[in-house]
């Protein structure tokens, strides 16, 4: 700058320079901060040395020289930030401002904190405008690098079916790790990405999982062998997830335990699917067993009221189908597939196609009557599940099993639930049994698990009384 001939410029020579733009200048030429001042109505650029290289090729050509002529490409930016200052006398201030500049033959998007402050002239007036700034392109793009790599993380996280990660780090017992771990613990994603201790993350996991997990955690660091698990985590809002963890210990340049480091992989819907093939395997060993009982019965119920080997067979031919299309209502729940089919019935109809295989050809054995009450696809299955079991009972060991046992199955609407009894009479002496079996928990699951009602047994001698409530917007489902 002191090289340069000022009396060639707008300025003039530095010796009739106003007193303020002197020790604004002299103020400004040894500071390490990136400083330029733009000076008189065309604002004519001074700046240091420190300054320079942000304006690349601009330099030197830039100094002694209006502002417009050199920055040209970003001026419609520029100027009102300047004039604003002049204008008004306040200072601007902007972290990583972003600025548009040719400054290396090619554009550039560029970014600065930056703070304008006003420069008073011998009169009082502004006469200039003393940027002071500090370029932060790289630490942008590095930020922004960063997110982008984040949000490519979390993608392929989400895609492989992880949920997150975490950093253990040992010796402090601060534990850091993404949003999607965070809050699958139940901890503060905030929280988790500025580390806290492992006490917070083992306070989700399932109070019969979380001992066992305490001492695989210490295991692996005391040992350095790899840790995996499967566990169950209980979230806030009361719902179980199972994760399986991996990890692995990281020691220090002394060898020692310095941090435990891993993913955990959602595996719930995987452990459901496995609990769902248990429960088919158990039920289909419990429905064979049932199917030959119950045919058993009714051949037993058949030859009471044929009165010809003709007879026999056509009673037991069309029982046997009537039992095949009980048995079609229940299969989809059980496979898991309740929404197979679109087709709506009637509470009545369901409860009639199920007990149509004990159906007597002299007298009819069974009574049903209530309203009619529409029953969607979802409710089908699970409704004729529990309807079924509770059917194929009677034939084994309750009233369906005598010749002159009766079930009367009546229901109504109180109240947005629809109560139904199952009434048995005329049966062998009931006993309430000593344990829950099966069949009855199968019934409990659909009556309760899967329409969100309730069920209750009454073991009386004479024949099981049972009532269930449900809720009618779960039957229209």
């Amino acid at each position: 700058m002191r090289s340069l001939d000022w009396s060639t410029t707008s300025l003039g020579p530095v010796d009739a320079w106003p007193a303020p733009l002197k020790a604004a200048v002299n103020l400004m030429l040894p500071a390490q901060a990136q400083i330029v001042l733009f000076w008189g109505d065309d604002f004519t650029a001074l700046y240091n040395d420190a300054y320079a290289p942000s304006i690349g090729d601009k330099h030197p050509r830039a100094l002694g020289r209006p502002a417009h002529k050199n920055w040209a490409e970003l001026w419609d930016d520029l100027e009102p930030l300047l004039r604003r200052v002049i204008d008004t006398g306040e200072t601007v201030v902007a972290k990583d401002r972003p600025f548009y500049i040719e400054r290396h033959g090619y554009p550039e998007d560029v970014y600065f904190d930056i703070s304008y402050s006003p420069v008073h002239d011998d009169a009082g007036a502004i006469g200039g405008v003393l940027c002071i700034v500090s370029e932060t392109t790289e630490r942008v793009v590095a930020q922004r690098q960063l997110v982008r790599a984040q949000e490519r993380l979390t993608q392929a996280l989400n895609a492989g079916g992880m949920v997150g990660t975490f950093d253990w780090h040992i010796n402090s017992d601060v534990m850091y790790t993404d949003a999607h771990f965070a809050e699958l613990f139940s901890v503060d994603p905030e929280k988790g990405e500025q580390g806290a201790p492992l006490s917070d993350y083992l306070a989700g996991v399932h109070s019969e999982d979380v001992d066992r997990i305490a001492e695989a955690v210490s295991h692996t660091v005391k040992t350095g062998e790899r840790f995996v698990q499967e566990y169950r985590l209980r979230r806030k809002d009361g719902a179980a997830r199972w994760v399986e963890a991996r990890g692995e210990r990281i020691n220090d340049e002394a060898g020692e335990p310095a941090r435990f480091v891993g993913v955990v992989v959602d595996i719930t819907a995987q452990k459901e699917a496995q609990e769902r093939q248990k429960l088919l395997l158990l039920e289909m060993d419990h429905r064979v067993k049932n199917l030959l009982a119950v045919f058993r019965g009714l051949i037993r119920s058949s030859a009471r009221s044929a009165r010809t080997p003709v007879d026999l067979a056509e009673a037991l031919s069309g029982r046997v189908e009537a039992l095949m299309r009980a048995k079609e209502l229940v299969r989809p729940g059980l496979l898991g597939t309740e929404h197979a089919t679109s087709e709506r019935s009637t509470l009545d109809a369901l409860v009639r196609t199920v007990l149509q295989p004990y159906e007597d050809l002299v007298d009819r054995r069974t009574r049903v009557c209530g309203p009619e009450i529409a029953v969607g696809p979802a409710a089908t299955t699970s409704l004729a599940l529990a309807l079924h079991e509770t059917a194929t009972n009677a034939a084994k060991y309750g009233a369906l099993s005598a010749p002159d046992g009766k079930v009367r199955v009546e229901w109504s609407v109180q109240g947005g639930q629809v109560l139904l009894e199952w009434e048995e009479s005329g049966g062998p002496s009931v006993v309430a049994p000593k344990s829950t079996g099966f069949g009855n928990l199968l019934t409990d699951r659909s009556i309760a698990g899967q329409l969100g009602g309730s069920i209750a047994y009454d073991w009386r001698p004479d024949g099981l009384k049972l009532t269930a409530a449900m809720p009618l917007a779960r039957l229209l489902a």
